[in-house]
């Protein structure tokens, strides 16, 4: 019961490392709890205790998601608590074992950045939120993030906690040289992300704008009168370029609208397509325009797309990550979903796969759409293939009233560091704003405002560390985890088939 107890509130105080708390101090804290209860026990309590953690951690953290529905906030926090039911499970077995005992905080690390891995990307396309790499934002480790990536801070967050538990379960008596050595590593990779990351030297620069148009109503729904938003994006649009015109504004090389900026097809819909072209001719750059696109009659898409004041639509980035019964219905054809909040999703959404950044002038851009600022994969082979600005297109609008939009936000600002670019965050209603490489917030506005944001930004070639050694830090945890896995079942078969050759003689003995 202790161990139970001490599973649940390690997981409350993970949550509080968060936004809207943003603790991090408490989050070494939080981890070397999981890891002191799931410590030496048999692998099936690991995973009642992964799972008592889990369940304290991910339903109060995405405590946001009943801006949906109950039901969405109770399933999502159930399916994300078995992943750390499974982490729960693995690091027990792996701390009862000899091939693994002696350096456990290692395979432990691993363990735990290998469930983070599989629960960010599966099922469907899994939910990256909570990951520990999210929670350094404005600390002294978020500057090691261009230089090992949102993994690999991750495992070094893990590992220091791991650390930690050996500590206090040991009390410290068994100070070896190997836990040295492993705290001096989390130590020197610490101290070495504290060298600023230069990116070289810029290939130009470019002022941008991002405009958030707010939504009318009670502000939670871009439904509740779309073609106002829309209005609300083109009239915002066409201040600026009066200002511009009237010397009171910089003119820009790119404006940035939101997602869900326009809720139907504007290819399609006439008052849309005018609102656009009206906006774009008003201030006569290229806007990337936030669209739901048709894609048949069972299907659509939802676009960032580059609209030009000379040639009209051009190139166009699609979102990657469609969110499960949220955007889309998972196994439509088998089951009626026609029931509840499911009953408003008609059409299901596709997944977009461009990898090319978005051609804007002289501006190559890496667009992502919304939660997919939360996933490794769509910006970070836009910017292995040159892009050289971020811009992230968004519609909080469902969660205002909530803490995921500072959750939300606190990602964006990480992304920057990470891929030590400039980046261009444009709501529906909050919070926008454009951040400079280091995750400073250099121009922001209200939730539920009407207005505009310019700065003027450096364009950054390059790529840098921490992106190009991402697919090799997951493969190196996902492999350890599973190495170490290996070992502990060929152990335990080995013990099983001892005791089954020993028990006749006790037998005999007794007899």
């Amino acid at each position: 019961m202790l161990r139970l107890a001490l599973a649940v509130v390690s997981g409350l105080v993970l949550s509080l490392a968060f936004e809207p708390v943003a603790w991090p101090v408490l989050l070494p804290v939080a981890v070397a709890g999981f890891f002191a209860v799931v410590h030496g026990v048999r692998a099936r309590r690991g995973l009642a205790l992964g799972l008592a953690f889990g369940a304290a951690f991910y339903l109060t953290h995405i405590w946001w998601m009943r801006a949906v529905a109950v039901p969405a906030w109770i399933g999502l926090s159930a399916l994300e608590t078995f992943f750390y039911g499974l982490a729960g499970a693995a690091v027990a077995a792996l701390t009862r074992h000899a091939p693994t005992v002696r350096w456990w905080p290692v395979w432990g690390a691993a363990a735990w950045t290998t469930a983070e891995v599989v629960r960010s990307g599966w099922p469907f396309s899994g939910m990256p939120w909570g990951r520990l790499a999210f929670a350094v934002v404005d600390t002294p480790v978020a500057p090691l993030l261009p230089w090992v990536g949102m993994v690999g801070v991750s495992f070094l967050l893990a590992l220091a906690s791991a650390c930690v538990a050996h500590l206090v379960l040991t009390r410290a008596r068994s100070w070896r040289a190997d836990t040295a050595v492993l705290l001096g590593l989390v130590a020197g990779a610490t101290l070495a992300g504290l060298a600023p990351y230069d990116a070289g030297d810029p290939s130009g620069t470019a002022t941008v704008a991002a405009v958030q148009g707010d939504v009318p109503g009670p502000g939670n729904d871009v439904l509740f009168d779309h073609r106002q938003v829309t209005r609300n994006h083109v009239e915002e649009t066409v201040r600026l370029a009066d200002a511009v015109a009237a010397g009171e504004q910089p003119r820009p090389d790119l404006v940035v609208w939101p997602e869900n900026s326009t809720a139907v097809d504007p290819f399609l819909d006439a008052e849309t397509n005018q609102g656009i072209e009206r906006a774009v001719e008003a201030v006569g750059v290229p806007v990337l325009v936030g669209a739901i696109v048709d894609d048949g009659p069972e299907h659509v898409l939802n676009q960032g797309i580059v609209w030009d004041p000379v040639t009209g639509p051009g190139e166009r980035y699609t979102k990657w990550h469609p969110v499960p019964y949220g955007e889309y219905i998972p196994f439509r054809d088998y089951v009626d979903f026609n029931f509840g909040e499911l009953a408003r999703i008609k059409r299901d959404m596709r997944a977009g796969d461009r990898t090319e950044p978005l051609r804007i002038g002289e501006i190559l851009l890496a667009d992502a759409i919304c939660f997919d600022v939360a996933y490794d994969d769509g910006l970070h082979a836009q910017v292995r293939e040159g892009a050289e600005l971020l811009t992230v297109q968004t519609s909080n609008a469902t969660f205002i009233f909530t803490d995921q939009v500072d959750q939300q936000f606190a990602i964006t600002r990480l992304r920057a560091i990470e891929a030590g670019k400039w980046l261009v965050v444009a709501s529906t209603n909050g919070r926008s704003g454009i951040i400079a490489p280091d995750g400073r917030v250099v121009e922001t506005v209200d939730r539920r405002t009407t207005a505009t944001m310019l700065a003027e930004v450096e364009l950054l070639p390059g790529v840098s560390p921490g992106i190009h050694l991402t697919p090799w830090v997951t493969r190196g945890v996902v492999a350890l985890t599973l190495l170490g896995l290996l070992l502990v079942l060929i152990a335990s078969g080995a013990v099983t088939r001892r005791s089954r050759t020993v028990a006749p003689e006790y037998a005999d003995a007794a007899s």
